[in-house]
């Protein structure tokens, strides 16, 4: 039996807002969730702006003894899983917990316990270490936490690549659904990486935006002024989940996913392959997947990160791949208005593109004012557009050449 994999519930985090409603409305608005670094003072460092999740209280909605265990890339994995599974209506509670796992990419994990008990360690001595200290730094506690509050005793596990982690958290997801291992999966990406040490290391190695004195304006994919991405926190879950298993419940269903591609560059370390070979790859398999043709696709959530190369590369990739449908398709880039998620991007960008199937609503590139050499796509500048998305491609790159394109096709039946 050819089993299908459809999104159920939806979650997000993001510098928008705490939740998918928030997020969703000032998307579609254009609005900027990029401001000057709030949580520390950044004034010694060259970039000084961020996405920032702001107001964050976890106690209001994790027990507060947990949450103290937990690093805030675990908080926001569980605070959004505790979006999406309500609003898929499901009740694990009644389900095998056998065929239910947990997947969340992530891409640095706990880099703020890490970074205050490495300070605590080096004042105070050994001795002075929490004993959490590994259990709330390492990547795989997003998946862990949400495993024990739900009692879900099915696949469970993380992905960590980079950029790729949420995408490939999905993907993966999707396969285990598919291949009869799951009937249910919480999944998706989380990050929060936002330290002066982290923003150091992106500044130096010339990946980032500086534009300080105008961070409204500092996330601009696909424009000629661009100068870096935008480091962001957050995060973006979904439950994914066998279609038979959801009909039978008459869950109410955003979007199906049809395909899931994956490739390397085999190039370099940090630049994208300037001929984009492997995301080509990723989106043709994911196409090849869903048994979709190149027509057939209506907009692609790029990658759109705001750096020279990366915008450069996933124009010239999705024209090698759609020919001259491109010039008919729209792309958007979402981080152009909550910031760069890092391993939490995917998650994000794949509720978002369930919703813009939904919706039939694309959210508009935030801040295009003139297109950058080799760009030129109908990238949706400054505002939203309507019309009905039947199919729908999301991509994610990571740093060591990881590529992943999701692709999502509207529910018919």
């Amino acid at each position: 039996m050819d089993r299908r994999v459809v999104v159920t519930g939806v979650g997000l985090l993001t510098s928008l807002g705490h939740d998918v409603p928030a997020t969703w409305e000032k998307l579609l608005a254009g609005e900027n969730g990029i401001r000057r670094i709030s949580s520390f003072d950044p004034s010694d460092l060259e970039a000084q702006i961020a996405g920032e999740v702001q107001g964050f209280d976890p106690t209001t909605r994790i027990d507060f003894k947990q949450a103290r265990r937990m690093d805030r890339f675990t908080q926001f994995a569980l605070w959004t899983a505790k979006e999406a599974v309500p609003d898929s209506g499901i009740d694990l509670g009644k389900e095998n917990p056998e065929r239910c796992g947990a997947l969340v990419g992530v891409g640095m994990g706990g880099i703020l316990i890490w970074e205050a008990e490495h300070e605590k360690f080096l004042k105070r001595g050994p001795k002075r270490v929490s004993p959490f200290l590994i259990p709330m730094m390492i990547p795989d506690m997003a998946s862990g936490f949400i495993s024990i509050e739900y009692g879900i005793r099915g696949p469970n596990f993380c992905t960590v690549s980079a950029c790729a982690s949420g995408a490939h958290a999905l993907g993966e997801s999707f396969e285990l659904i598919k291949q009869n291992k799951a009937e249910v999966m919480i999944t998706g990406g989380t990050e929060a990486a936002i330290t002066a040490f982290s923003v150091a290391g992106f500044t130096n190695m010339r990946a980032i935006s500086r534009r300080n004195d105008e961070p409204e304006r500092a996330s601009r994919p696909f424009d000629a002024d661009r100068d870096g991405f935008v480091i962001a926190e957050g995060a973006g879950i979904l439950v994914l989940e066998e279609l038979e298993h959801a009909r039978k419940r008459s869950a109410k269903i955003y979007a199906e996913l049809a395909g899931y591609g994956l490739s390397g560059d085999a190039f370099h370390m940090t630049a994208p392959d300037p001929e984009g070979k492997g995301p080509q790859l990723a989106m043709r398999m994911a196409l090849e997947e869903a048994e979709l043709n190149l027509q057939d696709v209506d907009y692609i959530n790029a990658h759109g990160t705001s750096t020279e190369l990366n915008d450069r590369m996933e124009t010239r990739a999705i024209r090698s791949v759609l020919g001259n449908h491109a010039d008919k398709l729209w792309v958007s880039s979402s981080k152009s208005m909550i910031g760069h998620l890092l391993g939490g991007a995917g998650g994000a960008e794949a509720v978002i593109t369930a919703l813009t199937i939904k919706e039939g609503k694309v959210h508009p590139t935030r801040n295009l004012e003139k297109p950058g050499e080799g760009c030129d796509l109908d990238y949706v500048p400054k505002q939203a557009r309507e019309k009905e998305i039947k199919v729908a491609l999301s991509n994610s790159f990571g740093f060591g050449g990881h590529n992943v394109t999701l692709a999502f096709k509207k529910f018919e039946g």
